[in-house]
């Protein structure tokens, strides 16, 4: 397939969105490519809620040609990012072609590419070899065994544990570029000792360059899906070998932006379509003035097209997808 890269200049980034204040990447410009949770896993813990199509179909959902025509008119405005990230509302690894968008974004800038995912589709020897040329590839591995891979992951039905490690550590032995393994976990379910060391033995099989433990930290789907304190997750890194850190709750931007004095009420909306933030996010995402985010949310509150929701003690804003 050939990706010919057209000429635009309108306003609407429909596939790109951030730059997202990153807790792994600092400032991250995401790229879309698949619908609105589309996923071939229904995760307790989703910040983004159900899954509305459970697939494993790898499809051109989108156009290449227009994501990287806004792509380029979103770095010809200089954005200030520290990564290209692969992401979005769904599993990217679902697009088909992404293989050839990689090659063609690094033929377009220096900037590094990261491709986000949960992993389940790398037993694909096609899917490995796409995922090549990324520069960092960070799948995630949120169960040691198959029961509780099955009641945290709630794969598609023509997914398994072992298929999914398996693939994992085929990837892990034939990549060249940096592989972050991310390890979510759950209190009461994953967050135990005994689950934890199960992962840990996979994880020395996959061999990745870090090992990066987080936990849920936004408004998750599922309300038991809750965070493991601060002083156990700490504990629990020492259960893995080689190079662990915690993913903090504060964002450590790696850089500080230009001003941005053009980011408009689309840039907030299209990334709060794709990622709950704070209002902190909000401001240093897109680096606007705290006051000017704070009136601009005030007002999508009161038209309806942004909600707030509270998670321990701070409110994250989401796209209401009741609104038309």
């Amino acid at each position: 397939m050939r990706i010919v890269v057209i000429e635009m200049s309108r306003e609407d980034f429909k596939y790109i969105y951030g730059p997202v204040p990153s807790r792994r990447l600092g400032r991250s410009l995401g790229l879309d490519l698949v619908p609105f949770k589309t996923c071939t896993c229904d995760c307790i813990y989703c910040q983004l809620g159900k899954t509305t199509d459970r697939t494993i179909e790898r499809r051109d959902y989108v156009d290449a040609a227009d994501v990287l025509a806004q792509l380029k008119e979103k770095l010809a405005r200089g954005v200030s990012c520290d990564y290209i990230s692969l992401a979005g509302c769904g599993e990217p690894t679902l697009y088909a072609p992404i293989g050839e968008l990689i090659v063609r974004i690094k033929q377009m800038t220096d900037i590094p590419v990261a491709v986000i995912t949960n992993g389940t589709l790398l037993h694909l020897p096609e899917l490995r070899r796409d995922l090549l040329p990324a520069d960092l590839v960070i799948p995630s591995l949120d169960a040691g065994d198959a029961p509780l891979f099955e009641y945290v992951n709630r794969p598609h039905p023509d997914i398994s544990f072992e298929q999914m490690v398996e693939g994992l550590i085929e990837f892990g032995e034939m990549r060249k570029n940096r592989l972050w393994l991310e390890v979510l976990l759950v209190s009461g379910v994953t967050g135990l000792g005994a689950e934890v060391k199960k992962i840990a033995s996979w994880a020395e099989k996959i061999k990745p360059d870090k090992i990066q433990i987080n936990t849920v930290s936004r408004p998750s789907h599922e309300d038991f899906a809750c965070a493991v304190e601060g002083g156990q997750l700490k504990k629990l890194t020492g259960l893995f070998n080689g190079e662990v850190e915690i993913l903090a709750d504060t964002v450590s931007l790696t850089k500080q932006a230009d001003h941005v004095p053009n980011a408009t009420d689309a840039d907030i909306l299209n990334l709060l379509a794709r990622r709950p933030c704070a209002l902190e996010g909000i401001v240093q995402g897109l680096n606007l003035h705290p006051h000017d985010a704070a009136k601009r949310l005030d007002n999508f509150l009161k038209t309806g097209h942004v909600a707030a929701e509270k998670s321990g003690r701070t409110v994250f804003y989401r796209i209401s997808r009741e609104n038309p």
